[in-house]
């Protein structure tokens, strides 16, 4: 009888993804893992394809680096510049859209900046800067930390002082640390979206073309790094660009809101 019952644990823990027979290594930005997309995504692509996807979930910049030193098979991020360069210098191959959504700037109720309902983003990051508002920044070269240096860039301004802090820490995190020193932050809208329900912070700037956030997929280049599983990279890139990955992605849903959105 006990024979019987740890051959059956057995047979269940060997067929659970923990114990797959592949590993695929996968780099993508904090903002996947903290919306809680991932966790919709990754099982139906694990049981289909008998793997376990171990995820280093960090910045944009840093993804990208992880996939230069082939110590990822795949990366899925979103900075756009950054992605190109990585795949003219030949680092990664087979670049793929995937989904979208927008930057949104936060703030608190109270607004000191007077920014509430600006529609230029630049000209809102102005107003935080003369405010000398408490801005808090990723500040770990992130695709939103990217997008923010391309504002103050736009704006003029090359943010210094104890009104602007740089956190080097995941978008989650940084929200947290905004809300809890009523501050003002720049956020893509899904993680926004799913920490609404925990927070006062609000979207205070909206709706400018330039807060438009693109996500790829990229296979890290099996021709620089050998022991990249270039099958099952093939078949993730398949699963998030197929139906069942589109309806997954549009279905997510954080406080009844769509977080994202999949690319045409």
């Amino acid at each position: 009888m006990f024979r019987r019952f740890l051959f059956t644990l057995l047979l269940i823990l060997f067929a659970s993804p923990a114990f797959a027979t592949e590993h695929l290594r996968l780099a993508t930005t904090t903002s996947t893992e903290n919306s809680g997309l991932l966790a919709e995504l990754l099982p139906p692509f694990e049981t289909a394809n008998d793997c376990k996807v171990d995820v280093i979930s960090v910045g944009t910049g840093k993804a990208i680096k992880l996939g230069e030193t082939g110590d990822v098979d795949v990366i899925l991020v979103h900075a756009r510049s950054k992605e190109d360069k990585f795949v003219a210098e030949g680092y990664g191959v087979d670049r793929r859209d995937v989904m979208y959504n927008d930057f949104v700037i936060l703030g608190p109720p109270a607004d000191p900046a007077g920014i509430d309902g600006t529609k230029d983003a630049a000209a809102a990051m102005a107003k935080i800067a003369d405010a000398k508002a408490t801005f808090v920044s990723r500040g770990d070269d992130s695709g939103t930390n990217t997008r923010e240096k391309q504002l103050w860039k736009k704006a003029g301004i090359t943010p210094s002082g104890d009104w602007y802090l740089e956190a080097g820490r995941g978008m989650g995190e940084v929200i947290t640390m905004a809300n809890e020193r009523e501050g003002y932050t720049l956020s893509d809208r899904g993680t926004f979206l799913a920490y609404a329900a925990k927070i006062d912070l609000k979207v205070a700037v909206e709706g400018d073309p330039g807060l438009f956030n693109p996500y790829g997929v990229i296979m890290v280049n099996p021709a620089k790094h050998p022991h990249v599983k270039v099958d099952l990279v093939k078949k993730f890139e398949d699963f998030l660009t197929s139906e069942q990955g589109r309806a997954l992605i549009t279905g997510f849903r954080a406080n009844g809101e769509q977080l994202f959105y999949v690319a045409e």
